[in-house]
């Protein structure tokens, strides 16, 4: 090889090490211009219940100081109306660009799909579910008159006067609603449901004796059951929640695997770069996982989760196959 072919081939090599370092370079610097970018503008929330309930003081406080992490506000949008259809509707056909989230709960992702024939938007392939925020456990409630002070003596007494306990609930297909149908399925006994247009409307029936039981998630009725108004027959969830130690749940008092309450989780429309739902689960989960939202939560009558967008994902799938079998075996539909 002569001297000028070999200063040919040295600059080419030369050149090939220089495009390949440079490539380097770029991809990091378009990545870290990407992380730089993101919020550079702030988020919307939509919350598919109308203000002032349940959702709002589980999530409101998380997306306040999510904020703060991220340096963007998050607009807090409630959206009620349809059983949280609305809502869902909105946030899956919205821009999968990382600026638009749903607050979901069991009414949005688990029961829709069962409860209406036709449905706007698919719970599975139209999310990326990023994580669940907390599991508030529902609680059965009679009011001081009701003559069962637990679950073994309310079986006894229905299965001696069938059909007539009064069983309200915060509406048809909500979660108090489907707890209701399993546990009298798997008890063997026949109430009247009388439901409601939310636990607020029904809480005034329960204290003036128009109907015996509620199950609905704790906040509606601490206060109360506290001031000795309403008494506390059994918890929801799997285990006891801190705000009612002494209150034994389904799973303990004889009905095993008894699971019933809400749960309020962050999804993102399908399409969301996983770059932004890793962000926005690595930022919540540490939220989560503070004393500060821990003890929050707890004083709502749940508990914080934090699990991985994967996890939650098969959670929805789970329950919905678990719940959508209750609804069919009952009958129950909303259309």
């Amino acid at each position: 090889m002569d001297r000028t072919q070999h200063m040919r081939t040295w600059i080419g090599a030369c050149a090939s090490v220089t495009i390949a370092a440079m490539g380097v370079v770029c991809a990091v610097s378009t990545a870290y211009a990407q992380s730089g970018k993101y919020p550079n503008k702030p988020m919307r929330w939509v919350i598919p219940y109308a203000a002032g309930g349940g959702t709002d003081s589980i999530a409101r406080p998380i997306a306040q100081k999510l904020g703060e992490v991220l340096g963007q506000s998050i607009v807090y949008e409630n959206k009620g109306g349809g059983g949280g259809i609305i809502a869902a509707e909105t946030v899956a056909k919205s821009a999968p660009d990382g600026y638009t989230f749903l607050v979901g709960a069991g009414n949005t992702q688990i029961v829709a799909s069962a409860l209406h024939s036709k449905l706007p938007y698919d719970p599975i392939k139209d999310f990326i579910p990023i994580t669940k925020f907390a599991t508030v456990p529902n609680v059965l409630v009679a009011y001081p008159g009701f003559p069962a002070k637990n679950l073994r003596e309310l079986v006894a007494y229905g299965k001696a006067n069938s059909g007539k306990i009064n069983w309200s609930s915060s509406g048809n297909g909500a979660a108090g609603h489907l707890g209701m149908v399993l546990f009298c399925q798997q008890a063997g006994i026949k109430v009247t449901h009388v439901p409601f247009k939310g636990a607020g409307a029904a809480v005034p029936a329960l204290l003036a004796g128009d109907v015996d039981l509620l199950l609905a998630n704790t906040g509606a009725f601490l206060s109360q059951i506290r001031a000795g108004k309403l008494r506390a027959m059994a918890q929801g969830g799997l285990k006891r929640v801190s705000v009612l130690p002494d209150v034994p749940t389904f799973n303990e008092s004889g009905y095993p695997g008894f699971d019933n309450g809400s749960f309020y989780g962050l999804l993102a429309p399908a399409g969301t770069p996983p770059a932004i739902i890793r962000l926005m689960h690595t930022e919540i989960v540490k939220l989560l996982r503070s004393p500060e939202m821990i003890a929050r939560l707890e004083a709502e009558g749940g508990y914080a989760v934090g699990n991985t967008p994967e996890q939650f994902l098969e959670e929805i799938k789970a329950d919905s196959a678990r719940w959508a079998k209750v609804i069919k075996e009952a009958g129950i539909t909303v259309d």
